[in-house]
C-alpha cells in the first residue's frame, strides 16, 4: 500500500504533466479573482471542451455562450406572475451555462478535490466511481477527466439516452442498473459489488452522502442567490424562501448560507407526489429525472427545513410539453407571457420545471405578494431531454392548442397546496430517523453520528465552516504542482 505522501506525490505529478490548476471556492463565487492569463485561454476553449481550464468555468457566471465566453453576473430568470399564477417573484439560477450543461459539475468538484489534494486517490492507478441517477455521474466524469482521472458511472437504465450517450462519448465505464429515478437502492447494491469487486482500485464518491456536495453550494450557489436578491430587490423586498426538490440534498446546502443572512426565510424540500418518502414515509416510482427518492440523504440537515411538498409529475411532464411544443409556446405568448421568455422556458429541465412549481405552491401556502423573492434552481435544460418529448409525442399524440389550454389554466394556474407538510420538531426528528435505514443498516454509518446530526448543535456548522480550509489547501496544492505561474 502506498502511503498518502506518495500518492499525493504522483497526483502532483500528473497535474504537472497536464498544467491543470485547481480553482478555489472564491474563484468560483467570484471569477473576478481568476487571473487575466486564465481568462484569455479561456476565449480559445467551449464551454464543454474536455479542457482543464474549464475547471474555472465552474460557477454561475459564465457568459452563456456556447464557445470563447468570459465572466459576468449570475445566470438567471425570473417567472412572472403571468406565467405562475402567484404574486411573489420567483427567481431561476440557470445550470444550462456551466460545462455539461448541469450544476452537478460543481456538486462533484469537492468530493474529488478533497481526495486529490490530501493523497487519498491516486489518479494514476485508481478510479472514481459515482453513483448517481443522471447529472452527478456526467459531472463526476466530467470533472475527473479534467483533474486527470478515470471514471466509473452508476446509473439507472431508464434515465434519458442522451445521458448513456454523453457517458459514452466521454469514455467513462458505464454500469445502468434495474430501474428508474427512484430506483436508488439498486444504484448503491452496483456500488458495493463493484466495491468488493475491484478493492482499492476505486474510490466511491456518492453524491448522497459527501459534504463536499453541500459544501459547493454552500460556498457557490448561496452567495450568488444573495447576489440576485441584491440586484433585483427593491426597497420593501424580502428574501422569502428557496424551493428545491431534494435529490441529493446537495444544492439544499446553499440554505446553510442563506440562513445565516436571512433567518425568516422558508426553505421547503419537494420530492415526487408518487414516491413521498419525506412525506408519508412512502414509496413510489416517478419521471421527475434528477432527484432521488426512497430514503433520505446522509447530507441533508433536516433541522433546517420548514416543509416538504410533494409534485405531481404527470403535472410536471404536461408542462414540458407545454413550454417546449410550438403550440405551447404559441398558446403562452398569446396569452400575454412575454416572447422572450417562452423562448426561455426550454432553460427549465425536468426537475427545473418541478423546482418552479414548488415555489408556486410554497408561495400560495404562506400567502406571499410582490415583497416576497423566492428562489430555486434549474439544474439543467431541455437539452438533456429531447429523448422525453419524443417519448410522449408517442404516447400521447400531437400537441394542441387544447392541450396547451389544459396544461395552462387547468393545471399550472390550478396548483394547490396539497400534499405540503408544515414540518413541526418531531416531524423533522422522523425524517431524519429514516436515515438509520439505509446509512447505519445499509452503508456502514454509525448511530453515533446520525444521534450528532441531531443533537450536536455545532455538527453542521462545522461541517460548512471548512470551506475556507480548503482553499488554503487548494492554493498550496497549486504551488507544488507549479502550473500556477505559467498564469501569473
Amino acid at each position: 500500500m502506498k502511503t498518502s505522501q506518495e500518492i499525493l506525490a504522483n497526483t502532483i505529478q500528473r497535474c504537472r504533466d497536464r498544467h491543470i490548476i485547481i480553482p478555489t471556492y472564491k474563484q468560483m463565487r467570484d471569477p473576478r479573482l481568476v487571473s487575466d492569463k486564465i481568462k484569455a485561454k479561456l476565449k480559445q476553449i467551449g464551454l464543454w471542451d474536455l479542457h482543464s481550464l474549464n475547471l474555472f468555468r465552474i460557477t454561475w457566471k459564465n457568459e452563456p455562450i456556447a464557445f470563447g465566453g468570459g465572466f459576468g453576473g449570475v445566470n438567471f430568470i425570473e417567472l412572472p406572475s403571468k406565467l405562475t399564477g402567484v404574486k411573489a417573484r420567483i427567481i431561476v439560477l440557470l445550470g444550462k451555462f456551466f460545462p455539461t450543461g448541469a450544476h452537478k459539475v460543481g456538486a462533484t468538484f469537492g468530493p474529488l478535490v478533497e481526495r486529490l489534494i490530501t493523497g487519498k486517490f491516486d489518479p494514476t492507478c485508481q478510479k472514481a466511481l459515482w453513483p448517481s441517477t443522471g447529472n452527478y455521474c456526467r459531472g463526476g466524469a466530467y470533472d475527473s477527466y479534467l483533474l486527470g482521472c478515470s471514471s466509473i458511472a452508476v446509473l439507472p437504465e431508464q434515465m434519458s439516452k442522451e445521458r448513456f450517450e454523453w457517458l459514452k462519448k466521454l469514455g467513462a465505464e458505464i454500469f445502468a442498473t434495474h430501474g428508474c429515478e427512484s430506483n436508488v437502492k439498486e444504484i448503491y447494491d452496483k456500488t458495493k459489488e463493484l466495491e468488493h469487486e475491484r478493492g482499492h482500485d476505486i474510490v466511491t464518491l456518492n453524491q448522497f452522502c459527501e459534504m463536499g456536495n453541500p459544501m459547493w453550494h454552500y460556498a457557490v450557489t448561496g452567495p450568488a442567490m444573495q447576489e440576485v436578491f441584491h440586484a433585483i430587490r427593491q426597497s420593501d423586498s424580502q428574501f422569502a424562501g428557496v424551493f428545491l426538490t431534494q435529490g441529493s440534498t446537495g444544492t439544499l446546502g446553499c440554505c446553510e448560507y442563506l440562513r445565516e443572512h436571512y433567518p425568516s426565510l422558508k426553505v421547503c424540500a419537494g420530492e415526487a407526489v408518487q414516491c413521498p418518502t419525506l412525506l408519508y414515509n412512502g414509496y413510489g416510482a416517478h419521471r421527475i429525472e434528477g432527484i432521488g427518492d426512497k430514503h433520505v440523504p446522509w447530507v441533508h440537515n433536516i433541522r433546517t427545513m420548514d416543509m416538504v411538498a410533494g409534485i405531481d409529475d404527470d403535472v410536471n411532464i404536461a408542462l414540458m410539453r407545454l413550454f417546449n411544443e410550438p403550440a405551447g409556446q404559441e398558446y403562452l405568448a398569446h396569452h400575454g407571457i412575454p416572447s422572450e421568455l417562452v423562448q426561455k422556458l426550454n432553460l427549465l429541465g425536468i426537475s427545473g420545471i418541478a423546482n418552479m412549481l414548488g415555489c408556486i405552491k410554497l408561495a400560495k401556502y404562506y400567502e406571499m405578494d410582490e415583497r416576497d423573492i423566492l428562489f430555486t434552481v434549474a439544474t439543467d435544460s431541455m437539452e438533456m431531454y429531447q429523448s422525453r418529448l419524443q417519448e410522449e409525442r408517442e404516447r400521447c399524440g400531437q400537441y394542441t392548442k387544447e392541450n396547451a389550454i389544459r396544461d395552462y389554466e387547468g393545471r399550472l394556474l390550478n396548483i394547490g397546496i396539497d400534499y405540503m407538510l408544515e414540518l413541526s420538531y418531531y416531524e423533522k426528528k422522523r425524517i431524519h430517523n429514516l436515515k438509520y435505514f439505509t446509512w447505519v443498516e445499509q452503508q456502514g454509518k454509525t448511530v453515533e453520528e446520525l444521534d450528532a446530526q441531531w443533537y450536536d448543535r455545532d455538527y453542521w456548522k462545522h461541517q460548512f465552516s471548512q470551506v475556507e480550509e480548503w482553499d488554503k489547501k487548494i492554493e498550496e496544492f497549486n504551488e507544488r504542482t507549479g502550473v500556477v505561474k505559467e498564469y501569473l
